[in-house]
């Protein structure tokens, strides 16, 4: 019979080395369950950036959409629309970025208790 083999535990060192990655796989759902807990929160809470003084507000949901966009009438200036567009486009874009941001915060505060940074995965 190989060194190491028990018909009960399979191959093992003695070291207890299958409830070392019992207590791991453990580890790694109970993360899973916290990650998918964080980004329903995140994707329940909603962002709202404003630009032009008050001009253009946006809201964007943590899924990523825009919920709703308010332009106030003094920002609509036929005459120059451009200036009406650059600003609709910074308040979606700064409100994505928002939940962006609370999204990768959420995720890194959970994978940061794991100590993964040693394996050389980016953003870890």
């Amino acid at each position: 019979m190989a060194k190491g083999y028990s018909a009960r535990r399979g191959f093992s060192n003695g070291s207890g080395a299958s409830m070392k990655q019992q207590a791991m796989q453990q580890q790694l759902m109970k993360m899973q369950e916290d990650m998918a807990k964080k980004q329903q929160e995140v994707e329940e809470k909603t962002f709202t950036a404003s630009v032009g003084g008050g001009a253009v507000t946006a809201t964007v949901n943590g899924k990523k959409e825009l919920t709703a966009l308010v332009i106030k009438p003094e920002a609509v200036d036929p005459e120059d629309v451009e200036m009406l567009q650059d600003m609709v486009m910074s308040a979606v874009n700064e409100g994505l970025r928002q939940a962006e941001e609370a999204m990768s915060a959420g995720m890194n505060a959970l994978t940061s208790s794991l100590g993964l940074g040693g394996l050389g995965i980016p953003g870890l």
